[in-house]
């Protein structure tokens, strides 16, 4: 069986990750490339949060390494995982899924205007300032913390399929379209 490959996508609410990872998906399926996405904020999504009432738990690692296992058993050896701090702990997610994985991680990032016009479109219209405020915090850490080999990919003005397809660029999933004659 093939090597694992991930992709992590990370970012600040509302920047697109989500969106991104659905488009990428429909390129991978129109181009008939089998992957599997799972979406990391479902994890360890629990009251009160895991992480911090049972730090030593690691349980969205926990849990990512049993559903890999399930999606290998399946054949597959491409994933797209969306969380937002994915990009400050992609190296424990990789080493979760036990089978070293080639890793590409993402950085999607977006201005506080364009974040707050798709976190109220989310949420039907209504926007508490503590979630801007908060969304605005995260994109600051997260930019100054990422590592070196993470990606940095602006989604402000661009159509979630440009996103994907910048995504699928760096993966190098889809294969080479052949020239025209």
């Amino acid at each position: 069986m093939p090597r694992s490959e991930v992709l992590f996508i990370g970012g600040r609410s509302g920047v697109g990750k989500s969106t991104a990872a659905e488009a990428l998906h429909d390129l991978l399926v129109a181009a008939d490339v089998p992957h599997a996405v799972i979406e990391g904020d479902t994890l360890d999504l629990a009251h009160p949060a895991p992480h911090l009432a049972h730090p030593e738990a690691h349980l969205a690692e926990r849990n990512l390494a049993t559903l890999w296992a399930r999606y290998r058993e399946l054949g597959h050896h491409r994933l797209v995982y969306t969380n937002t701090v994915s990009v400050l702990e992609h190296t424990a997610l990789a080493a979760a899924m036990g089978d070293d994985p080639v890793v590409t991680a993402v950085l999607l990032r977006a201005g506080d205007a364009t974040t707050a016009d798709r976190l109220r479109r989310r949420s039907g219209g209504r926007l508490p300032e503590a979630q801007v405020a908060h969304s605005a915090r995260t994109a600051r850490r997260l930019d100054a913390a990422v590592e070196g080999q993470v990606t940095r990919v602006d989604t402000d003005d661009r159509a979630p399929e440009d996103v994907a397809r910048r995504l699928a660029s760096l993966t190098g999933w889809l294969p080479a379209r052949p020239a025209r004659l």
